[in-house]
């Protein structure tokens, strides 16, 4: 039997709009194109890892409109059970206003919605479910409280925890001290440790400081660089890191590439891969997701991972 996934996030739908280069205050510019697509950060990592093969949980709130419909009819067909989802009564599904560049970089607004409800009420009657998960993972769009209470009782049950720190925010040492492993990109490495990171040295410097705050295992993603992954034992006096590079390809649109690498890559850790493998995987569906536009509908299946990853080796 595959072990189980909970995924706890958020779920918005995604308007986007491609212009020339980011808008300047009062500035009016003609888009290229329009598209609208389901996305939020809990929803695409729920779907990176529905998609990669996970036995997958999703613990989110969708407003009572046609969006959230439409959001959990798709995610039954992205292989997720939405059997804890709750419809919120009155209030509309999260909404992200979303602007790329001919660059593939984005800019990105968000109205919380439905995902504000995901308060430690609404999630305490599914606790018994986090608890008997192997794996709980977690960003930051919805509320902290809910998030503290999630990794404290997984923590305490053996649970491992996963956190995807983003949007970046300053986060307590009790709450990391109950973090197994987290994936920060630069920006979100820097307003947690203090560290600019620009390097590899820079990447351990942090690492470091992550782990003294009592994650074991911290993975930095650097683009299209790749990430850098430190692990720490009990054992050990520091973590040992190391550059795991990333995969060169045509960058489209950028939207949902760090979604997608974690859900691949705690699908892959689910599956008994080695980290280091399970990295490669990550950044494997990553690179396939910056080469289409939007954030759901980017995601790479399993076969698609697969196949790019056997044209690689």
């Amino acid at each position: 039997m595959k072990k189980k996934l909970i995924v706890l996030g958020s779920s918005n739908v995604d308007y986007i709009l491609k212009v020339p280069h980011f808008l300047l205050p009062g500035e009016t510019l003609a888009g290229d194109q329009y598209q609208v697509a389901l996305g939020g950060k809990g929803a695409n990592q729920a779907v990176a890892a529905g998609r990669a093969g996970a036995n997958i949980t999703f613990i989110a709130a969708v407003g009572d409109d046609d969006v959230g419909k439409w959001a959990i009819t798709q995610f039954q067909k992205d292989q997720i059970n939405t059997a804890l989802m709750t419809v919120i009564k009155g209030e509309k599904t999260g909404v992200a206003l979303i602007f790329v560049n001919h660059e593939g970089e984005n800019m990105i607004g968000i109205y919380a919605g439905a995902n504000a409800h995901v308060t430690p009420e609404l999630v305490t009657p599914f606790i018994s479910e986090i608890t008997a998960a192997d794996m709980l993972l977690m960003q930051l769009e919805t509320p902290i409280e809910t998030l503290e209470l999630a990794a404290e009782k997984a923590k305490n049950a053996g649970v491992k925890v996963v956190l995807n720190p983003a949007p970046a925010r300053d986060l307590t040492d009790a709450f990391l001290a109950n973090i197994d492993i987290i994936t920060p990109n630069e920006t979100e490495a820097q307003i947690l440790t203090g560290i600019t990171v620009e390097t590899d040295k820079d990447a351990d410097l942090a690492s470091q400081a992550l782990h003294q705050k009592g994650i074991e295992t911290v993975i930095i993603t650097l683009g299209k660089r790749g990430a850098w992954v430190s692990v720490k034992t009990k054992d050990d006096s520091r973590g040992t890191g190391e550059l795991v590079p990333g995969f060169m390809v045509k960058a489209v649109d950028t939207i949902g590439a760090g979604d997608t690498f974690n859900g691949a890559l705690v699908t892959a850790l689910l599956e008994d891969q080695t980290l280091f493998d399970a990295v490669k995987i990550a950044h494997a569906a990553g690179a396939l997701a910056v080469m289409k536009e939007g954030a759901q509908p980017a995601i790479p299946w399993r076969e698609e991972i697969e196949a790019f990853l056997k044209a690689q080796a």
